[in-house]
């Protein structure tokens, strides 16, 4: 039987979680023994935002994207390609996965283009070399994405993890493409799990103000997988990695 390519993001916020790190780390080894071929893109939000803070760097959101000057961008690659994906390497490493990280400029990986001149170095995926993602799963890696991309004007962006992550696995025609984040799904005005949402309701939601902040990017990149081919895609918490929890995303 052929193994399942499933993509995994993980957020950066729940990567400064020691704990968390372990769980995930864990969660991923069962997934590998399940013989699915796992290529994991991360974030690195709140490790960036201490750095940040540190060097006085002020911080600013629009639509849940983080604006990135050069200094902002610069501070992103040391986090992103640094601290946050080696310290993850290491803790999959530590459960005998083969984990390779890299990030979307080594072997220009991933190409970006700027999203608008506000967001200033904030690049939006415009092309994956599969090809060479798919070497390494070949070989037995298990890549761990940081996002930042190279510019197709030769310049560094800093890519949201959530888009990063919907462009691998469509080029990779993914199986599932799973987001984990530090809730369950996406919730009601109630809190409660939704268990399925189509992009109408997905994108009433956005206008309702219950769907914001940093969920509106995973939500919308999900529904931008599924438009471009991948089989499946979610929402979910560490705990629903390995199980079938969470909020799925009907093409529909």
């Amino acid at each position: 039987m052929s193994a399942r390519m499933h993509v995994v993001k993980v957020g950066g916020n729940e990567l400064d979680d020691a704990s968390f790190v372990e769980t995930f780390a864990a969660a991923v080894a069962t997934l590998h023994q399940r013989n699915e071929q796992v290529v994991i893109v991360h974030g690195g939000g709140k490790a960036l935002t201490d750095l940040l803070n540190a060097l006085n760097i002020p911080t600013r959101f629009v639509d849940g994207l983080r604006v990135t000057d050069a200094p902002t961008r610069d501070a992103a690659l040391m986090v992103l390609s640094g601290l946050t994906n080696k310290r993850l390497v290491a803790a999959l490493q530590a459960h005998a996965l083969d984990a390779l990280g890299v990030s979307g400029i080594d072997g220009a990986l991933v190409r970006a283009a700027p999203i608008n001149e506000a967001l200033m170095f904030v690049g939006k995926p415009t092309q994956v070399r599969t090809e060479r993602l798919r070497a390494l799963l070949a070989q037995g890696w298990l890549p761990v994405i940081a996002p930042v991309s190279l510019g197709e004007d030769g310049a560094i962006y800093n890519v949201n993890a959530d888009h990063v992550a919907s462009a691998i696995a469509a080029a990779l025609s993914a199986d599932l493409l799973t987001f984990v984040t530090n809730v369950a799904g996406v919730l009601d005005s109630g809190g409660v799990l939704l268990p399925r949402l189509t992009r109408e309701q997905a994108e009433a939601l956005i206008a309702q103000g219950v769907i914001r902040g940093g969920m509106i990017p995973k939500v919308r990149a999900a529904l931008e997988a599924l438009a471009f081919g991948v089989a499946r895609a979610r929402i979910t918490n560490v705990i629903g990695l390995t199980r079938d929890l969470g909020t799925t995303f009907e093409s529909v």
